[in-house]
């Protein structure tokens, strides 16, 4: 070994590593500003008095902006948890607005694991003064548990891929859920829930944040992170670092060998600091002003391009090495199979605010880096500071991304609205006019992220419930959410709710599914969606820990039938690859009306097609859809009389509004499609090669 290493420690991996060969723990950290930097180490008895201090000297313990130590375990003494003190120069004019309180214990930022005392406290980081004992410590590398992945195997879908957004303490904690109590509300209670999962068909679960957020901050939905590696502590059953990791991982397993893909919801674009007037945890008081954008106005210092006070510099190398880094720890050691970043078109943004679409950075990097080439990178296309970069704009090549555009045709038409015809045909097709196939581009349609509903916004079944969103709880007067276009179908809410408009309601919902399940592109829905959650008409309780949010399993046994239906459609998506493909429909779809030609006037409100389906060895499929409240008779513009059967007919009750079998072919050369219905056809004469 090196002896200048063993003397003064190496500056990469940042973090904390164990060196087996010196039976010592290497210490890195990242600041370029930095004048002191201390090294804490606790023991589990004592978290207000380190039992063992180091103080880094930068002629030996500096290289470039990065401050790095070597300390034996023998020095270490019994010290589970370690920490810093940094120190630095006071706020300067402009962009230097540096945030240093060497009273402030701070987390590192590559911690791999988050330990919280009994008495931690958001607002100690928050005031003037010392919070040794009430701050988050990271645990030392030694504590850390290996895994034992065994055969472990991750799958890759491609036509089948069916994308399910999943809170994991939302998804079981409910008392009705059918997981143990310790069970409830943690990685484990997914596990739990997977027999259900493969039952609904789908392929990926998509988890909203799991990287350890502030548990004080009030963000049940996890969006305020604090550390960029370490699963959230309250989803494991126990607090121990050790469980956290093992217990994610085991969920992780368990869901690879029921051939699910994991996507992970991530936060790289703001933490849970926030501004001036927020904690001071890690970041903001090792080097402020190289982690986050700045302003250069001292009465409003941190850029906020993210709604929630602060945005990371993505444009600063060392922010973009830390979060390179850990990606490639959640690919490497936690084996995720992809990402969703949330507003991702921060990453676009220059250290001044300004927009970079020719090669900005970070996109570059993700897109490149040799270990992550084989994830699954989706990006929220758009910031909170009003930038939109939905299809070619968006600068990442093979980035899927998840597209708003489908949502608003989609929500708009079913409601009813005029002039949404063409929309539909571009969004069924698979949104080309977003994600052009030309030569200079060459997009295909998997990139497209099609949804109705998400975490952000209602839940289906308030989509069609409501017309006014009830946020009072949030506690912003109701003016927080976004405007959806939800239509409440005659009556609004749930109370006294008539049976004829719960039947509608529970058509439109068959309706939305049944256009999803048959769009051009990658599907994804929210929990619960397939059996009608209801968060009573709150579209964004991101603080409403509670049975708001939480998954009323209830509804399940309550509505069976629609349970049913939005299966039966998963699978019927899954068994025509001719539906999702890699490449547009092109000359396999004829486009009708309800006559032979698309009748595109304002007041129309119908659209017919026919995809053929012989190149992708699979049956013809004939679609009508009818948004208008009337009854509309369609003429059947492809094949013959007798060889079309139905399969789906979503104004009919269950079980006969899918009846994939055994039905009778249609003899007549046209058919009735109900008021806001959808009706889907098969050939049952065409062969496949």
């Amino acid at each position: 070994m090196n002896n200048w290493e063993k003397i003064e420690g190496t500056p990469y991996p940042l973090g904390a590593t164990w060196v087996d060969d010196d039976a010592a723990f290497n210490f890195s950290l990242y600041s370029k500003h930095a004048e002191t930097v201390r090294l804490l180490l606790f023991s589990a008895s004592n978290v207000v008095h380190p039992v063992y201090e180091h103080t880094l000297d930068y002629l030996k313990n500096k290289s470039g902006p990065v401050w790095h130590c070597r300390i034996s375990k023998s020095d270490a003494a019994d010290a589970i948890y370690y920490a810093y003190r940094v120190d630095g120069p006071p706020p300067q004019p402009g962009y230097d607005w540096h945030s240093f309180d060497f009273e402030k214990v701070l987390l590192d930022p590559c911690a791999q694991s988050v330990y919280f005392p009994d008495d931690f406290s958001r607002d100690a980081a928050r005031r003037p003064g010392s919070n040794a004992g009430q701050a988050p410590l990271g645990v030392l590398p030694d504590r850390l548990c290996g895994f034992d992945w065994q055969d472990d195997r991750q799958p890759r879908h491609g036509s089948d891929l069916v994308i399910y957004e999943l809170h994991v303490k939302g998804f079981t904690q409910h008392p009705d859920s059918g997981v143990a109590d310790l069970h409830r509300g943690t990685f484990l209670g997914v596990i739990d829930k997977i027999p259900y999962l493969v039952e609904l068909g789908i392929t990926a679960v998509e988890l909203m944040p799991i990287f350890q957020f502030d548990p004080d901050d009030g963000n049940y939905w996890g969006y305020m992170p604090m550390n960029f590696y370490s699963p959230h502590h309250a989803y494991a059953t126990f607090p121990d670092a050790c469980q956290q990791q093992h217990e994610f991982r085991t969920m992780v397993k368990a869901l690879h060998a029921a051939g699910i893909e994991v996507i992970l919801d991530v936060v790289y674009n703001h933490t849970c600091e926030g501004d001036q007037r927020g904690p001071t945890y890690s970041f903001k008081g090792i080097d402020s002003s190289s982690a986050y954008m700045m302003t250069g106005d001292p009465d409003a210092p941190f850029a906020n391009y993210s709604g929630t006070g602060n945005t990371l510099h993505t444009a600063n190398r060392a922010v973009r090495r830390h979060i390179i880094d850990s990606l490639r720890f959640w690919d490497a050691e936690m084996r995720i199979d992809g990402f969703r970043f949330d507003l991702a078109s921060i990453f676009t943004r220059n250290s001044d605010g300004s927009i970079n679409l020719d090669d900005p950075p970070i996109i570059s990097e993700i897109g490149t880096n040799a270990d992550l080439t084989n994830n699954r990178l989706i990006a929220e296309p758009w910031d909170a500071g009003g930038e939109f970069q939905l299809g070619r704009k968006f600068p990442g090549q093979r980035w899927m991304q998840w597209n708003a555009h489908y949502r608003d045709t989609l929500q708009r038409f079913v409601r009813g609205d005029d002039g949404m015809v063409a929309d539909l045909m571009t969004r069924l097709y698979g949104s080309a006019d977003l994600f052009p196939d030309d030569r200079m581009h060459a997009y295909q349609p998997p990139l497209s992220v099609n949804y109705i509903t998400s975490h952000d916004g209602s839940t289906l079944y308030d989509l069609v419930s409501y017309n006014q969103k009830r946020n009072w709880a949030n506690g912003h007067n109701n003016t927080d959410g976004s405007e959806e276009s939800s239509w409440d179908s005659g009556w609004e809410g749930d109370e006294g709710v008539p049976p004829e408009i719960l039947r509608l309601r529970k058509q439109q919902i068959k309706n939305f599914i049944s256009l999803l399940m048959l769009s051009n592109g990658t599907p994804m829905f929210r929990m619960g969606d397939e059996f009608m959650q209801t968060q009573r008409g709150n579209n964004n309780p991101y603080n409403q820990d509670n049975e708001t949010s939480w998954l009323a399993w209830s509804r399940l046994r309550e509505h069976s039938d629609v349970f049913r239906f939005v299966k039966q459609m998963i699978g019927f998506r899954k068994s025509h690859p001719s539906i999702s493909r890699s490449r547009f429909w092109r000359d396999d779809v004829k486009w009708y009306g309800s006559g032979h030609h698309v009748d595109f006037s304002t007041s129309s409100k119908q659209l017919a097609y026919a995809l053929h389906g012989a190149s992708q060895n699979d049956c013809d499929l004939y679609v009508m859809i009818n948004a208008d409240a009337r009854s509309i008779e369609f003429g059947i513009q492809a094949g013959t009389p007798g060889s079309w059967i139905r399969i789906v007919d979503t104004s009919r009750p269950s079980p006969d509004d899918f009846t994939a079998s055994a039905h009778k072919p249609i003899q007549q050369a046209s058919y009735m499609v109900a008021g806001r219905s959808v009706v889907i056809l098969a050939n049952a004469t065409s062969q496949t090669p």
